[in-house]
């Protein structure tokens, strides 16, 4: 499964992609706002730091505004998936957008039909917002598995990419059903690798270390 975390803030990213895992980022413009720069000066900072793709949600709500503010983002850099939303004027950007070899994630997915429907549109990535669903008294994980059989039943190449994703487990949960990719807040990223046992078993592997005088010595 791929890694990419859902944040605008460049100095966050950068700071997390030091671990060598994260293989991507997710943006909109709410987020961008939250760290005081403009957007499209977000989104440079961002795609010089991660290889991977960078998602940039457009504003527009009519097909010819996204395709004109896709282009416009994918001129930021060749990494950049141009974030469009699960409508018709949507899909029919999609379609164009996907036609001229740019990658596309189709986001604010909430069915199976709607995932189907935007692989046949030529989607790079389907966003399901799993969170969302659990929110409103749904198992956003049923979603997952649901696109998945579909896409695997048809070897439709979009890839799942897990949003809304609310805690650790959702990640696992995730990874289990199928889901090609999580886009995670940073928060949760850095509490993937902690358990208390793990804190508990490094303690007592220094504390018999010192205890018995080990050390490595430099050759």
């Amino acid at each position: 499964m791929k890694f990419f975390l859902d944040t605008a803030d460049p100095r966050e990213i950068a700071k997390l992609a030091e671990t060598g895992l994260v293989d991507g980022v997710t943006t909109n413009p709410s987020l961008a706002a939250k760290t005081g720069l403009d957007y499209v000066e977000a989104l440079q900072e961002i795609c010089k730091t991660v290889k991977g793709p960078v998602s940039a949600e457009v504003l527009a709500t009519d097909t010819d505004g996204m395709i004109k503010e896709g282009k416009r983002f994918a001129k930021i850099a060749k990494n950049i998936a141009i974030k469009v939303p699960m409508t018709w004027d949507g899909m029919k950007a999609c379609r164009v957008l996907s036609g001229e070899n740019l990658m596309v994630n189709v986001t604010l997915c909430f069915s199976a039909v709607q995932a189907l429907v935007a692989a046949k549109a030529g989607a790079t990535f389907i966003s399901p917002f799993i969170g969302r669903l659990d929110d409103a008294g749904q198992d956003g994980l049923t979603l997952i598995r649901e696109i998945r059989a579909i896409y695997d039943n048809f070897d439709y190449q979009t890839q799942i990419l897990a949003a809304s994703i609310r805690s650790v487990p959702h990640v696992r949960d995730s990874a289990i059903a199928g889901a090609d990719v999580a886009t995670i807040p940073s928060d949760i990223f850095q509490k993937m690798i902690s358990h208390p046992l793990t804190d508990k078993g490094l303690a007592a592997f220094i504390a018999d270390a010192k205890k018995a005088g080990v050390r490595i010595r430099d050759e």
